[in-house]
Parts: structure tokens; sequence; C-alpha cells
């Protein structure tokens, strides 16, 4: 029994505290992501986590209860020994990771995985991967990168299975975008046409409407928006009353009214704020592009139907703006509406007419006279009444002889017996419901009374002639330096001086109406704008040269003031046709506008009936000279006025003869001077006409058989003068230009008509009947005259060449002149050598 319980003893066991678990770095440790967001969801229940004693966790128990020290130290000793003997095997054993291999369940419940030992030998140098095992924080990193690519490779297919019901559904989404925006695209329009229908039918009741209306105008669809601003247009041209509505004070809208002055204020009010509402969204969306023409084109219209009605100044300065555009579309409308407010004062009683042309004045005066001729063109539609004064006179005669038939009448009836009471204060009430209706039709109308329509066109005309003198002052200031960097501003204009053409054909149109104590200035600034560009012109300010155009219209501007105030003016015009006498040379029909030289001949020559003998004919000889040199048009317009002035001036006739010294009257100056600037001291009575012989030859029917009719003009008196003007026989020979050419290319059946009247033309200036026109004829004088000019041409290289030959040849005998003394002198320098030698 001893025995036995010694051995019991001995065999107990003694069970050693576990060891503690390996060392972990942080950065080996991986916390999964579904770890992390059931922390943050429950963070109310992981709290007493922050609450563990880590100090006693982290103590290591030692000692045993009932154990020695030293048993317990040989226990631990032989622990380490089999540890270690454990980590020498793993080194030569390669294990299968768990996670790869399959587990297998044994009899007892216990699973476990089946492991696959290999030895490493020394001849192999490298492990297969696959079947390596792995530490817990290699097999983490695994573990997660295994579900990323599962949780790619799921995305990837998910994606390729999508992709063709996402195309499909991408073409049946645009396809359902585009059939409803058509759908809401139709609906705003219909929704539009019964707004603005219930409108036009009954402004009254539905005037609420309009804001409705309005909100169109803001839509994102741009077509939507223009459909809105184009329905108020029409609605507002409708509705809008007769007159400016005037808003209720404070006072009267505390005193009480009926209903119908209560539902009047209303409408009044909504439809004034609905079109200043309007009025804003236009000015805001011309600023666009896309909205520019539609926007002004309503405010066109506005301005031309209601220019009566509240915010006028808005409109105007809108339509002014733009009247000077680069885009022909806008300026052409802006330009048609104030030509047509200026027209039909009517509408407005004149005071549109006046802010107009204050605008307009401004507007030339800010942009520095650099705009589009159109902006000042405009004035021209301007009328003015020259009898304002005259209708006072006549209301007041008219007064006085009603006062005195009202005596006579009521002398008469006191000398006759009273007659019938009734019938007399029938009539009585009747004259006074006619002065009442007529007091009321006045104020009501838009026709101001004499003393403000005086008031408005004394108003206009200053604003008119302040502008005009302002253009002619810039003209006469501006520099070349200026004009060349203000050219880029102008769009359509001519030149440095756009504005300079429509100004001088406004002041020969209102040259009548021009206060007298302006005459003199402008008469100067006239003069002195004729002389630029020509070679007198030695002005210290030297400022760019107009064009020829521009320069003869100066000169009809001054005779068109001269004869508007004939009675008040004493104006020597001789630089005027000093100006006109070397413009006629300086002309080019490619370059220069030739009905603006056929009205200065017409004005300055042909009206003017007064013509030194000397002056006449030297514009004679000049313009003979200019008809053979330019083309048709022109040829035919210096002809006629050469023609009438042969018939007003008999002692020029002498011209046509073909004396040596022109005939017998020469005049003080014996020898003509061609190229003289003053016409009185050109000595043209010394010349002949021989131009016109060349001229009988001229391609042209009309204007050869014109030359011909007037070289067979006699000295004779009863010469019947031609009723043609210059400006007429330019007109018209333009128009038959485009048949002669048909003509001379081989239509000859069609051009026969067209023949017929140029030759009438023909007759009627030269008051014969024109032989009729052979085709080889006119072949041969047109081979003929080029052949001639062809001769003059190759004349004058012939003539060139040999002035070159015999300057290089006088060059030549020079420097061989100079040449001799040199060589002479070598001579005898050598000669002195060769004796001084010997």
């Amino acid at each position: 029994m001893g025995k036995g319980k010694g051995k019991g003893k001995q065999r107990k066991q003694i069970i050693l505290p576990p060891e503690l678990p390996p060392e972990i770095a942080d950065d080996d440790i991986e916390v999964s992501d579904e770890d992390l967001q059931f922390v943050d969801e429950n963070k109310d229940y992981a709290g007493f986590v922050s609450r563990l004693d880590t100090h006693s966790i982290n103590k290591q128990v030692t000692r045993v209860e009932g154990v020695n020290e030293d048993a317990l130290e040989a226990l631990y000793e032989k622990r380490r020994r089999k540890t270690l003997e454990q980590k020498e095997n793993e080194k030569s054993v390669v294990q299968v990771d768990p996670v790869d291999a399959l587990p297998v369940k044994s009899l007892d419940g216990e699973v476990y995985y089946l492991s696959q030992t290999a030895e490493v030998t020394e001849n192999e140098g490298d492990v297969d991967k696959s079947v390596v095992k792995l530490t817990k924080a290699e097999r983490r990193a695994k573990l997660k990168k295994t579900k990323k690519e599962a949780k790619k490779m799921g995305k990837e297919l998910a994606k390729t299975e999508e992709v063709q019901p996402t195309q499909q559904e991408a073409a049946l989404a645009e396809v359902k975008e585009d059939l409803t925006a058509e759908e809401a695209f139709e609906a705003k329009k219909r929704k539009l046409a019964e707004l603005g229908m219930a409108l036009l039918a009954d402004p009254e009741a539905n005037i609420k409407s309009l804001k409705d209306i309005l909100q169109f105008a803001k839509d994102g669809d741009h077509s939507i928006v223009k459909l809105g601003l184009l329905s108020l247009l029409a609605v507002f041209k409708d509705i809008i009353p007769g007159y400016r509505i005037r808003l209720p004070t404070e006072k009267e809208l505390e005193m009480k009214v009926s209903k119908e002055v209560k539902k009047m204020r209303f409408y009044e009010s909504t439809l004034l704020s609905a079109y200043k509402g309007y009025l804003q969204k236009l000015l805001a969306l011309e600023k666009q592009p896309r909205f520019h023409h539609v926007v002004v084109r309503c405010i066109c219209t506005l301005l031309d139907a209601v220019p009566h009605f509240n915010f006028r100044e808005s409109l105007l300065v809108a339509v002014v703006r733009n009247i000077g555009s680069s885009d022909d579309v806008v300026r052409r409308i802006c330009c048609s509406t104030i030509k047509s407010l200026f027209t039909s004062e009517g509408k407005h009683g004149g005071e549109a007419t006046v802010e107009a042309v204050r605008l307009i004045a401004d507007h030339v005066k800010v942009h520095d006279c650099q705009l589009h001729p159109d902006s000042v063109e405009v004035l021209m539609s301007l009328s003015f009444d020259d009898d304002l004064g005259k209708p006072e006179v006549q209301e007041g005669n008219n007064k006085m002889k009603n006062k005195k038939n009202k005596k006579r009448k009521n002398f008469e009836e006191s000398n006759q017996p009273q007659g019938n009471d009734r019938k007399r204060s029938k009539q009585e009430t009747i004259a006074k419901m006619k002065e009442e209706v007529a007091a009321d039709y006045k104020a009501v109308s838009y026709t101001p009374d004499v003393e403000e329509r005086k008031r408005m066109q004394s108003e206009t005309l200053s604003a008119v002639f302040e502008t005009y003198f302002r253009i002619l002052r810039h003209t006469m200031q501006s520099s070349v330096a200026s004009s060349e960097a203000n050219g880029n501003i102008t769009s359509g204009g001519s030149g440095a001086h756009p504005l300079l053409a429509p100004c001088l054909s406004g002041l020969g149109k209102f040259s009548h109406l021009i206060d007298m104590d302006y005459i003199g200035d402008l008469m100067n600034y006239l003069k002195r704008l004729a002389a630029r560009g020509s070679s007198s012109d030695s002005s210290a300010q030297k400022v760019q040269n107009l064009t020829v155009s521009e320069r003869l219209r100066c000169c009809i501007v001054a005779f068109k003031v001269m004869r508007g105030n004939l009675d008040a003016l004493n104006v020597d015009l001789q630089d005027f046709f000093v100006q006109l006498y070397n413009l006629v040379l300086e002309f080019r029909p490619g370059r220069d506008e030739g009905e603006v030289l056929a009205e200065a001949l017409k004005i300055m020559l042909c009206d003017d009936r007064q013509h030194d003998m000397q002056k006449a004919a030297a514009f004679i000889k000049r313009l003979a000279t200019f008809a053979l040199c330019f083309g048709s048009a022109e040829s035919m317009a210096a002809l006629v006025t050469l023609k009438q002035l042969l018939q007003r001036n008999v002692k020029c006739r002498n011209l046509l003869e073909n004396d040596a010294g022109g005939g017998s009257v020469s005049g003080s100056i014996a020898k003509y001077q061609p190229y003289g600037s003053d016409p009185s001291l050109s000595g043209a009575l010394a010349s002949v006409l021989w131009e016109l012989n060349l001229l009988s030859k001229h391609y042209h029917p009309a204007i050869s058989t014109l030359a011909s009719g007037i070289s067979s003009m006699n000295s004779a008196q009863n010469q019947v003068y031609i009723s043609i003007s210059p400006q007429q026989a330019f007109k018209n020979l333009l128009l038959e230009a485009g048949s002669f050419e048909y003509n001379q290319q081989g239509g000859t059946q069609k051009s026969n008509k067209r023949k017929g009247r140029s030759t009438a033309l023909a007759s009627t200036l030269a008051s014969v009947e024109p032989p009729p026109v052979d085709e080889n004829e006119v072949s041969k004088k047109l081979r003929r005259h080029f052949i001639l000019l062809w001769d003059i041409k190759e004349n004058e290289r012939l003539r060139g060449e040999l002035d070159r030959t015999t300057s290089a040849l006088q060059l030549y005998e020079e420097y061989k002149k100079q040449r001799k003394p040199a060589t002479l002198k070598n001579k005898k320098s050598k000669k002195a050598r060769t004796t001084v030698g010997m």
C-alpha cells in the first residue's frame, strides 16, 4: 500500500503556466474594414476596452502552487529545448498552408488540415512558394489581397454585363429627352398662344397674363425666349392706349372712387409695370449677340407704333445707339425707324423728333464724327414749316371779321322785331357744344399750338446745325494721324471724313433756314474745304486732303446757300469757280462720283446765267478737253454744259472757227494757257475747239452726233436752248450703256430698239435728225481710236528711250573731256622721268 501511494504521488503532473504570445509589431497588425465599421457603429458597447488593466494582463505568471522552484526551473528548461528542436525541424520541412489545403474532419469531430512535408536539400536553392508555410501576418495580407481581387473581378464582370444594356438605355434616354423637349416646346407654344389670344380678346379681364408671358422671356430655351418677346410685342402694340399713362398720386389714392375707376387704375398700373419689365428685358438681352436682331426689331417696332407712350426716351436711346452699327440689317432698321418718326409727327406732336435730333447730335459728339454716313443722313428726312407766323395773322384777321360780323348782326337784330326765342336758344346751345367739342379735341390731340411748334422747330434746327458745324469743324481740324487712328471705327464710311458728304447734303437742303449771322463763317469754311488737296493750299495746319467729290460738294453747297439767301448776301464766288475749273482736270471716273460733277456743272454753270466771256470760254475749252479724255457718261454731261454755254455766250462761238488766232475775238490775252489755274487768265478765246473734230468720230453714236451738232453751230442769235440738264444726260447715258455694249457684242436684233433711245437723245441734244448707225463704221472708228492711243503710247515710249540715250551720250562726252587732261598729265610725267633717267 505504501508503494502504491508513492507511485501515485510521482505520477502527478505539474501544469506550467502558458507562454506569452509572440510579440507582433504594430505595422503587422491588420484590421479589416468590416471590423472598423462595426466598432464605429457600436462605440457605446466597446467602451469597456478602454478600461482594461493592460499591466495586469501583460504580467507573466511563473509560479505554481505546491511546486518547488528548482523543479519549475527544470521544467522550463525542458520546454525551451523542445521549442528549439521544433524550430530546427521546421527549417528542413515545408508545410502546406492550411488556407490552401482542404480541411479534414475526424471521427471525434475534430477538424484539422493535411500537411505535406518536403525536405530541403543543399542542392536545391529555392523552394516552390506555393507550398511554403506562411506566417500569420502573411496569411492575413494574402487573404486581404484575394478579397480585393475578388471584388475587382466582380466589378469588371458587372461592367461587362452592363455594356450592351447601357448603350441601349442611352439611346432610349436620348430619344425620350428629344421627345420630351419637343413636347415641352409645343406645350409652351400653345400656352403662349392661349395667353396672347386671351389678352387680345379681353385685355382688362386678363391683364395679369402679361406677367405670365413675361416669364417665358426668362426661359432657358432661346427659341422660347424669342417667341415670348415677339408675342409681347404683338400684345403691346394692340392694347397700349392712345395716351400716356399717369399713375395716381398718394392723395388721389386716398380719395374714394368708384369701382370702375379702381378697375381702370389697376389695369393701367399693371400694364405700365409689365411694359417697363418688358423694356428692361429687351435692353438686357440687347447685349447678347444671339438676341440682338430680335431685340432691335422689337424696340424699333414699338417706337414706330407707339411713340407717344411712356418710356419713349429708353427706346430712342437704344435706336440712336444702333444707327451707326456695323451690322447692315440693324442699321437699316434703326434708320428707317428714325425717318418714320420724323415724317409722322402727328403720332407724337413733334416731341419725339426734338429728342431724337438731340440724341443724334450727342452721339456724333461722343464718337468724334467717326460714324457711318447713315447716322447723319437720317436728318435729311426732317421737314420744317417756313410760314409758322402766317397762320397767326390769318387767325387774327378771321377774329376781327367775326367780331365785325357779330356786331353787324346784333345791330340788325336790335333793329328788327324779336323773333322766336326758342330757335335762338337752340342755335346758341349748338354753338356752345361745337366750341366744347373743339376744345376737347384740341386737348387730346397731339397737334400743339403755334408757339409750341415754333419752340420745337427752333430747338430741332439748332441741334441739326450744331451737328453740321461740328462735322465741318472736325474736318478742318483733324490731322492725318488722328484720321488714321480713328479709321477703324468707321463702318462703311468714305475715307477719314465719313460724315462730310451727308453733312454737305443737309446744309444744301436746309441752307434757307440758316441764321444770317452764321452764313459768313459757313462760306469761309466751305471755301477752305474746297481748296484742300490743291497745290494752292499752303495753310500752316495741314489736314488730310479731301477727295474731288467732297470738294465739288463744297462748291455746290456754297452756291445753294447763296441762292437760298440771295436778298441778304453779297458774296464773291470767284474762288469756287476757280476750284471747279481745276477740279475738272483732277476728276477720275473710276475714283470720283460722276453724278456730283454733273450736279456741279448744272448749278454753277448752267443755272448761273451771268458769266464773264473769258471765264465762259475757259470752261468751254476745258470741258471739251475733259470730254475727249473720259467716259461716255461724263463726256455727255460736259458736252451738254458746253453747248449751253455756247448758246448763252454768242461771242464764244468764235472758238468754232478755224482761224490761226481763234477767230476775230481773242481777248486781252493773246496766248492760250491750258494749264492755268484761273479761268479768267487762261486766254481761252485765243484757242480753237479742235476737240470737237475728234469727238465727232467718237465710238458712241450719241456723243459723236452731239459733237457734230455743236460744230455746226453758227454765230446767229436765234438759237433754241435745250431743256435737258447735265445730270439728266449723265443718268440717261448710264442707263443706255448696257444696251450699247450688247450691241457691240453682236446682239443686232434686240439692240435696234435700244438704239432708237440713244439716237432720240442725240437728236434732242443736237436738234437734228441723226443718221442711221452702221456697225462696220462704228468698228472702224473704234479701231482708229485705239490705234491712235497705241501710237501715242508708243511715241511716249520711244521718246523716253531717246532721252535716255542722249543723256547717256552726254555723260560719256563729259567723261571723255574730263579724262583728256589727266592723260596729258600722265604722258608729261612719263617723259620727264625718262629724261631724268637718261
